[in-house]
């Protein structure tokens, strides 16, 4: 639907909202709740659809006057972490898939860049890794038990670790997308670079299958978020390289926001991933089609959360405003 039909035909309503919250009308608490929630399904779809207009602009400040006139005195609903995780940020999610899909391809890129760079120089890997994991590595497939990194330390310590740090790796390729979004792709790479050495490493171990099948099981949830949130660091980047209509200031506060919602969104993954590495991966006993049911699930599950879901909410909305 083009803008002008759009606010053509949402207007009244919109303008009927405005006069009861600028002049503090009284009308049937039902009803100004149910104009709430309507100007807010609007500001997701003029955000989706017109996101630097002049419609967008007007109803995302008559979302936040709402908000101000309504909430001020009422106590947050204890739903409202549930309903951010459920409907709001699916449906504000589907308008960064491009940035989405760039952080993927570069760490794909450099996945094969990294494999490719220990299959032609030896001593890539040491590089990489350390001389101290590599060979600890190596020792450990002389033993018989090539994933027994997983099994040093204790299942909650490694599971704390683990979450924590990766969250700080998120951090990073978020906060560092302020450096024009250089400092987001040097976390991608740094990262990406790291796996495809690692995986060709355990390949030219005759390791492949054994070493994919095991650390996958938290890779799978574990790098998709990483890359979740260097989508989060392109798009604060590209808030200050193209603010837009905005001025660069409202441009980047506006990215800032965003990205931190999307940031927020890769928490409980990273929970979920930590608490594989620490509790699952560590059975590498486990038969295969377990190992490989978990994978398939976890990979699912990421795919139909950030691109299959948040893509049905915006052909629901569509259809609602034909």
């Amino acid at each position: 639907m083009r803008e002008a039909a759009f606010a053509k035909q949402n207007k009244d309503k919109w303008l009927k909202f405005e006069s009861v919250l600028r002049n503090n009308i009284s009308i049937n608490p039902d009803e100004l709740s149910a104009l709430y929630i309507e100007v807010t399904d609007h500001l997701s779809y003029a955000q989706t659809f017109y996101p630097n207009s002049n419609t967008h602009k007007y109803l995302n400040g008559l979302s936040v006057l709402a908000h101000q006139k309504i909430y001020k005195t009422k106590r947050e609903s204890r739903n409202r972490i549930i309903s951010f995780y459920t409907r709001e940020f699916p449906q504000f999610f589907v308008q960064y898939h491009k940035q989405l899909l760039i952080a993927f391809c570069v760490f794909v890129l450099f996945s094969i860049v990294g494999a490719y760079s220990a299959a032609t120089d030896g001593n890539f890997v040491r590089l990489i890794m350390g001389d101290a994991y590599v060979n600890m590595t190596l020792a450990n497939i002389q033993s018989g038990d090539p994933m027994a990194v997983y099994k040093q330390m204790g299942a909650i310590d490694m599971f704390l670790g683990i979450t924590i740090n990766n969250i700080r790796v998120s951090l990073y390729a978020f906060v560092l997308g302020v450096f024009l979004s250089l400092g987001t792709i040097y976390i991608v790479m740094r990262n990406a670079i790291m796996l495809g050495s690692f995986q060709y490493f355990f390949y030219d171990q005759g390791l492949l299958w054994e070493s994919a099948r095991t650390i996958w099981i938290h890779g799978t949830i574990e790098i998709s978020v990483i890359i979740v949130a260097s989508c989060a660091g392109l798009v604060l980047g590209n808030s200050i390289l193209f603010p837009g209509t905005f001025t660069r200031l409202q441009s980047f506060i506006r990215g800032a926001k965003d990205g931190l919602k999307i940031l927020m969104s890769t928490i409980p993954f990273f929970i979920i991933a930590g608490f594989l590495e620490g509790f699952v991966t560590r059975h590498t006993e486990m038969p295969d089609w377990l190992a490989i049911s978990i994978i398939g699930i976890s990979l699912f599950t990421i795919c139909f959360y950030y691109v299959i879901f948040p893509i049905q909410l915006k052909r629901r909305l569509t259809a609602k405003q034909l």
